[in-house]
């Protein structure tokens, strides 16, 4: 999901005391405290709020193009012609990543269990299939491009799990460098835009339903952020669809990062750097997504019949609205600098996974039946 991570608020929190004395601060208001934090935001708040209204409009003029498109590409345009200054990064990095997970908490209040459950399962064959995909392409393509170690490991979790945070998660237990993975980061995110423009009328041209384009958005994409964008440009069937299917591939970053962790302690014992017996440190606070499970009870709630109608149309658009916040944020963070110093290996390797996968999912449902 760069995206969706599970730990937010406390970069963002700093903002509020930076430096000072905690005995001075213990005799302060708690409302100057929020001030502070709200005055170090409202730079970053100021650059998403205009991108995403006018991604809000494009939007409603041209339905085919989509809210949450426009919106990360208006973001890039921005970032590229004027990158954010500093003091605008808290409130970019705040919305791209809460926004996200309260939209998809709202969108959970027009689902019902039932359809959680029979689209989650039904997704894990593909799911399965594309996740062995791009595992196993990382491990080859990267063996033949003479991307190894940790960079490879990082973009072949990153394509097959949930992007930025699988990437985040895998790499606190592997030790990874920042270069591995600033780079790592920098080719998901590159072909999670090339997804979002190629993806919608790729669909269109192979004739796929709304279900259909939904489950191969839903395997095939990087990022939860990117699979909201390309499948509800798509329809808003796709959309749901899609975010389904997503999450419910999000939480393979479980059993992955314990097999990561468990595989670096057992190497490290090997080579004599820890004790026996020792394992990687993992914080499992940390690396489960839990605005799943606010998902999953928000579609409960649906299901006992708490939202009316009325109440399903106005969550799903502020659900949408969202969206579009968190897309015009993650738009506005393309660091285009470090995307060119990623070199062409990383980057090929990213572009040999996207392809692999994708052509995966689209293989595995017709053999399944669901294409």
């Amino acid at each position: 999901m760069s995206t969706v991570d599970a730990d937010l608020v406390p970069a963002a929190a700093s903002l509020a005391v930076p430096g000072d004395d905690p005995q001075v601060d213990a005799g302060r208001a708690p409302g100057r405290g929020l001030g502070r934090l709200a005055l170090g935001l409202a730079p970053g708040f100021g650059l998403v709020v205009p991108v995403a209204a006018a991604a809000w409009e494009v939007g409603r003029l041209v339905p085919v193009v989509g809210g949450p498109a426009s919106a990360i590409i208006l973001g890039m345009v921005v970032a590229a012609v004027r990158p954010a200054p500093a003091a605008a990064r808290p409130g970019i990095d705040l919305v791209a990543k809460q926004a996200l997970q309260v939209a998809i908490v709202l969108l959970g209040t027009g689902l019902s269990l039932a359809s959680l459950v029979r689209t989650g399962t039904g997704s894990l064959p593909v799911m399965l299939g594309t996740l062995a995909a791009a595992l196993g392409g990382a491990w080859l393509f990267g063996r033949a491009l003479g991307v190894r170690g940790d960079l490879a490991t990082l973009i072949g979790v990153g394509t097959g799990v949930c992007g930025g945070s699988a990437i985040a998660a895998a790499s606190s237990v592997l030790g990874a460098g920042e270069l591995d993975i600033a780079y790592s980061m920098s080719t998901i995110f590159l072909f999670n835009v090339v997804a979002v423009l190629l993806y919608p009328p790729i669909g269109h041209l192979l004739g796929m339903a709304q279900h259909a384009f939904g489950l191969w958005a839903g395997t095939a994409i990087n990022d939860t952020s990117s699979v909201v964008a390309a499948a509800y440009t798509y329809g808003p069937a796709a959309g749901s669809y899609a975010v389904i299917v997503k999450l419910t591939r999000s939480t393979a970053i479980l059993p992955i990062t314990l097999a990561l962790a468990l595989w670096r302690a057992r190497g490290q014992r090997r080579a004599g750097t820890s004790p026996a017996g020792a394992t990687a440190q993992l914080s499992w606070r940390r690396v489960f997504p839990w605005f799943i499970l606010f998902f999953v009870l928000a579609s409960v709630a649906n299901t006992a019949g708490v939202f009316s109608p009325t109440a399903q149309h106005d969550l799903s658009q502020a659900g949408l609205l969202m969206i579009i916040l968190a897309l015009a944020a993650i738009g506005l963070s393309a660091r285009f600098g470090a995307m060119l110093r990623t070199g062409h290996r990383p980057l090929l390797l990213g572009l040999l996974l996207w392809a692999t996968v994708g052509t995966t999912s689209l293989v595995l449902q017709h053999l399944t039946g669901k294409l």
